[in-house]
């Protein structure tokens, strides 16, 4: 009777590589749907190649260290609809949970807060910025970064008397890449996470309870 229950709509489809769409899914209306989408999910994924490439800079490595695993990286984009709810501290729009994919682009539609991240044990609120994409590290980048860049564990809460709405877009690396830390990054240091092809990594992050961050705790090596 505790158990807080999400409390919002949400559209999930493949949007990268191309190939990897099935468009029955895709709404025909409005008419410009789809075309918007296709060049959303196309620019949302230069952003992405262009921060990975940035971010491996920062940690002292080639540009396409990273940038290189995605070329063909898939691309899953959710599309969120947070109803008010008269209700609010009974729901929550979105279960806390950090994402299992290498980054994730928020885009904020509309001006109600409701992202919220975790620090030092409290939610702090995310405020939205208008035209600016909040940027979520997920698991994958913890992993390959062999720690270095931590996920960031998040909840959506909702409005008792406003709806809120965003859209989220992951990324993924390529299918065939393996997922563990990069050797670039341990040289001096041991591998504190396990190394799994993408599928095995997938499949245990599914089988694992929503809550926190309870899949990385599988990925560690003692």
């Amino acid at each position: 009777e505790d158990q807080k229950l999400d409390w919002a709509d949400m559209l999930f489809l493949y949007t990268q590589p191309p190939e990897m769409r099935n468009t029955k899914f895709w709404p025909d209306q409005p008419a410009t749907f789809r075309s918007a989408l296709d060049r959303y999910s196309g620019a949302v994924k230069d952003v992405s190649d262009s921060l990975l490439a940035t971010m491996a800079k920062n940690l002292g490595l080639k540009r396409e260290a990273i940038a290189d695993k995605c070329i063909r990286g898939m691309q899953k984009v959710r599309i969120n609809y947070y109803p008010p709810c008269a209700q609010a501290e009974k729901v929550v729009g979105l279960s806390p949970h950090s994402d299992a994919n290498l980054l994730t682009l928020v885009l904020q539609v509309n001006h109600v807060q409701g992202l919220q991240i975790k620090r030092n044990g409290s939610w702090l609120p995310v405020k939205p910025v208008s035209g600016a994409f909040v940027v979520n590290i997920g698991d994958m980048f913890e992993v390959l970064t062999n720690g270095r860049y931590r996920s960031i564990e998040h909840r959506a809460v909702v409005h008792p008397k406003e709806e809120r709405l965003s859209i989220a877009a992951f990324q993924f690396p390529n299918i065939d890449t393996m997922i563990g830390p990069l050797k670039e990054m341990t040289g001096h240091e041991d591998d504190a996470y396990k190394t799994l092809d993408l599928e095995s990594f997938m499949k245990i992050f599914f089988a694992t309870k929503l809550e926190g961050k309870n899949f990385l705790e599988q990925m560690k090596l003692n």
